[in-house]
């Protein structure tokens, strides 16, 4: 197994660098005279974005008008049923906010423009989320320390593993808690307490002898007690564990691989939330087994939440063991099985309750592990590959989406990298039908240039919108792409539109939001030059992108229809002008972070026309829809969507 690909200097940033898209240049280049190329280069591009027939063919950017005591680094978005945006930054990739405790989120309101700070009671600073059946939102995991650098570390430390030979009784060693190298004789101090589960009796299967004794295992990571290099330990060392007498003496020790000055990777927590969009707060449910930073959260059919991968509370990648969170108690379980992944694993829900799993991810693992792309059955933990990814060592830090509608079962992977910061990206778009026999990736459209970062959003046109992200690793060498495009599944052709004005990489996403308009955050820079000298700054604007469907001159509009539809079951909904409604399709709220949303997606709808409305028929499929609030759209012959109305759906 290799070893988890080194991230230097990641909280580090680099700021955004100004371009002017080349067909203004062209434009302005047929001018005679440098005071008009001047002209041009600025003012006369700002004239051609804001023209009628510009916007209606491209669409527009424009800034949200965020005030100062509401910006934050947002890492992290989710739509929620009330129609209100939450943007999550936790210590939002600042170590002095960490250490100040300074953990933040904002609601943003998008009919009202207006702005709510939320007492964040934890570093939810890379997290997992998703929406729940209630329409709560659950947050998982985030950050109990930050990364160390090599040369920043002055304590020699690792990774204790904590044995307990007793199979009659599990043992809590507490915070503090001193282990010695009977070797070594070097001493290293715990810094969280540790619950390590009794023995296991083994017996012989054929004459039910005993065996042995497998100890029951804990992991906790430890510390020097002292600065300097001759704390560190160069081999496997057995620790006695201080302060223990009698049969906790002889069966408790620790064990410790190589304990020293190296790099330490951020660690993860077991803190688990639910956000209640009505009341506007989180309230504590109960913690994960595993700690986890950089975890997925997916839905399962009956509601459950699958929790999967992440880095843990030492720092080292979960080991597989995945859990499931039952909305109902508010309670973790292990799934009993394992199955590994990179941190951020695009894991998807699929029509018949098994799970896909695209290959994207946002780093961190093993590069030959959990890697390679395909549906996973968690009944039986068997994982069937899915083949024929033509660059299949660039999928980290790609996107992925499930194309609508969710009924066909089809996939699009967009851009992506090398592992770790490998200056390699890619330019492709791969697709994948599930529904064939035999499902295999092929390369759609390209991309202009290799895109690490990419955001993509569901459009309720059923196209998509992809912008944003960079060339090289966070953005280095000023190469953010301002570059944004439209994808049309039916002609498979990417439209390019207008750009964005600012570049957008790591700690980025993008949201659909209820009115049609998608919005735009964050972004992590490495640097704030293209020489890579000057440290970046997070990138706290953001924007909203309006696409050309919302400059025609009317949209469909539904006017008055229930609340709640149940599943396999019909609802009416009054619409101005029926007759001239051609689709109608439900589309469930984003909550993304690090380019990474499984729970978008969009479900075609069949319905009637009435004499003043439509009668729509919701799947019974809990796989293709499950419980949970949803947006219902409709469009015209023009593909001009309407704006979204909440229904509930279960």
């Amino acid at each position: 197994m290799s070893a988890i690909p080194v991230r230097q200097n990641h909280r580090k940033n680099r700021a955004r660098r100004i371009a002017i898209g080349a067909a203004v240049v062209v434009a302005v280049a047929g001018f005679n005279g440098p005071a008009l190329y001047r002209f041009g280069s600025a003012q006369y591009h700002d004239y051609t974005i804001n023209r009628a027939d510009y916007k209606a063919a491209n669409g527009h950017w424009d800034f949200l008008d965020v005030p100062a005591k509401f910006k934050i680094n947002s890492i992290h978005a989710s739509l929620l049923h009330t129609g209100k945006v939450l943007l999550i930054a936790g210590s939002g990739n600042n170590q002095k906010n960490f250490d100040a405790g300074k953990f933040e989120s904002v609601l943003w309101d998008p009919a009202t423009n207006k702005y709510k700070m939320i007492p964040t009671p934890k570093d939810m600073f890379c997290s997992g989320h998703t929406q729940l059946p209630d329409g709560n939102l659950l947050v998982a995991g985030g950050t109990k320390r930050y990364e160390k650098l090599q040369g920043d570390v002055t304590k020699a430390g690792g990774l204790m593993v904590v044995h307990n030979e007793n199979p009659d009784k599990p043992i809590t060693l507490p915070a503090g808690t001193v282990f010695t190298g009977k070797e070594n004789g070097k001493t290293f101090v715990s810094k969280d307490p540790v619950l390590v589960e009794k023995a296991t009796k083994v017996f012989d299967k054929a004459t039910g002898a005993f065996l042995r004794n497998d100890p029951g295992l804990g992991r906790i990571y430890v510390e020097a007690r002292e600065s300097g290099t001759r704390y560190e330990t160069g081999a496997e060392d057995n620790y006695r564990v201080a302060g223990l007498k009698g049969e906790d003496a002889r069966n408790v020790y620790g064990i410790a691989q190589k304990l020293a000055l190296d790099k330490k990777d951020f660690q993860g927590i077991k803190e688990a939330y639910e956000f209640d969009p009505v009341a506007e707060k989180y309230i504590p449910v109960d913690p994960m087994n595993e700690a986890r930073w950089y975890p997925t959260l997916t839905t399962l059919p009956d509601g459950k939440v699958l929790a999967m991968s992440g880095l843990d509370e030492i720092g080292q990648i979960v080991p597989g063991k995945d859990e499931i969170y039952d909305p109902e108690t508010r309670t973790w379980k292990y799934t009993g099985i394992v199955r590994r992944f990179p941190t951020y694993p695009a894991v998807f829900l699929m029509d018949n309750g098994k799970l896909f799993y695209s290959g994207s991810n946002a780093g961190y693992g093993p590069a030959d592990v959990g890697r390679d792309p395909g549906v996973w059955d968690l009944e039986t933990n068997t994982f069937q590959k899915v083949p024929g990814l033509s660059d299949p060592d660039l999928m980290e830090t790609s996107a992925t989406v499930m194309l609508p509608p969710a009924q066909d079962q089809k996939f699009m992977v967009i851009g992506g990298g090398g592992v770790g910061e490998s200056k390699k990206s890619s330019e492709k778009s791969r697709l994948v039908d599930l529904k064939d026999a035999d499902p295999r990736f092929k390369d759609g459209p390209s991309l202009d240039q290799g895109t690490r970062y990419p955001s993509a959003s569901l459009l309720p046109d059923d196209s998509v919108l992809v912008t944003g992200g960079s060339q090289d690793y966070r953005g280095r060498g000023g190469s953010n792409i301002l570059q944004a495009r439209i994808y049309d599944p039916s002609s498979d052709r990417y439209t390019r539109v207008a750009d964005p004005q600012v570049g957008r990489n790591y700690h980025s996403g993008s949201v659909l939001l209820p009115d049609g308009r998608v919005m735009i955050f964050g972004s992590d820079s490495l640097y704030a030059d293209d020489a890579n000298t000057k440290p970046g700054v997070f990138e706290q604007r953001i924007e909203i992108y309006t696409p050309p469907y919302l400059y025609r001159d009317a949209r469909p509009e539904v006017t008055e229809g229930p609340e709640k539809v149940t599943r396999g079951g019909s609802a009416v909904f009054k619409v101005k002008d029926p007759d001239g409604v051609m689709t109608a399709k439900l589309m469930r709220p984003s909550a993304v972070t690090h380019v990474t949303d499984v729970e978008q997606r969009t479900v075609a709808l069949d319905f009637e026309k009435t004499a003043d409305g439509i009668k729509v028929t919701v799947p019974k499929n809990s796989a293709l829809v499950p419980s949970g609030w949803y947006m219902l759209f409709v469009t015209d012959g023009a593909d001009t969507p309407s704006k979204a109305v909440w229904v509930d759906v279960q």
